[in-house]
């Protein structure tokens, strides 16, 4: 047991240098993460070693090493998002009947990344590997209102960052963050006719062990369909909950 602390002080280390733009001096790795200047070159020494951190002399500083690319790669190969979701996601298009979706955050546009169709209801736009503006899509919408404000704001700094699909949705930041103030006191996003006129969407937040968001799950159908949107909604946040502590996500409370 005497190692797991050294463990959990190394991860820490290793997802800190993660977070940098670049390397860092060992100074300031031990006074961000409160550890003693000579655990923390220990933990260097030990993780440079393994490759998982790189060691620049001449500047004195710390970077991500190539074995954290190799781990990082096979998050991304082994799709283990996708595969948490896919059970979840079934459940929910199986109870209310619509089309589901996961999406997950790149840059200013949300990427789809799994699909589940009802049986009988039209082919979306929100197919697998097509990328959407996230401001004007639920998906998108219900993980911008989880980050904080400052994010939003260097995602959309100008009104240059607001494309336009159909006429609608928010043009500029004061906009948008009314939007987004809207959204997290309902406790989902929603969108109507602005990624396809006729169709809707209602969306929620999938958060990581850090609370940070890192998906959404969002549920799509026809505007003129009969959808009881209040149990829609339950199901759509029961799901995206589910999916959040599969990832170790806090929970509601």
């Amino acid at each position: 047991m005497s190692n797991v602390p050294a463990a959990t002080r190394a991860l820490q280390v290793l997802r800190f240098l993660a977070r940098q733009p670049e390397p860092v001096p060992v100074d300031r790795i031990a006074r961000t993460l409160g550890l003693p200047r000579s655990t923390t070159y220990h933990l260097l020494a030990a993780m440079v070693d393994e490759g998982f951190v790189v060691h620049l002399p001449e500047e004195r500083r710390y970077g991500v090493g190539v074995a954290a690319f190799e781990v990082g790669s096979g998050y991304v190969r082994q799709e283990p998002l996708q595969r948490i979701a896919r059970r979840p996601l079934a459940s929910l298009v199986d109870e209310v009947g619509q089309s589901a979706h996961l999406a997950v955050q790149h840059g200013r546009e949300v990427l789809y990344v799994l699909e589940e169709r009802a049986p009988g209801r039209p082919p979306l736009v929100t197919d697998v590997g097509v990328r959407l503006p996230a401001h004007l899509t639920a998906s998108g919408r219900a993980i911008l209102a989880a980050l904080p404000a400052a994010q939003v704001r260097a995602l959309y700094p100008d009104r240059a960052a607001f494309v336009d699909r159909h006429g609608t949705g928010p043009r500029s930041l004061t906009a948008l963050r009314s939007l987004l103030s809207e959204t997290r006191q309902r406790g989902h996003a929603s969108e109507s006719g602005e990624v396809t006129p006729g169709f809707e969407s209602v969306a929620a937040a999938v958060r990581d062990h850090n609370g940070h968001p890192v998906a959404a799950i969002a549920v799509t159908f026809p505007g003129e369909a009969d959808v009881d949107l209040a149990p829609t909604v339950r199901a759509v946040r029961r799901t995206a909950d589910l999916v959040s502590a599969r990832l170790g996500g806090p929970q509601p409370s």
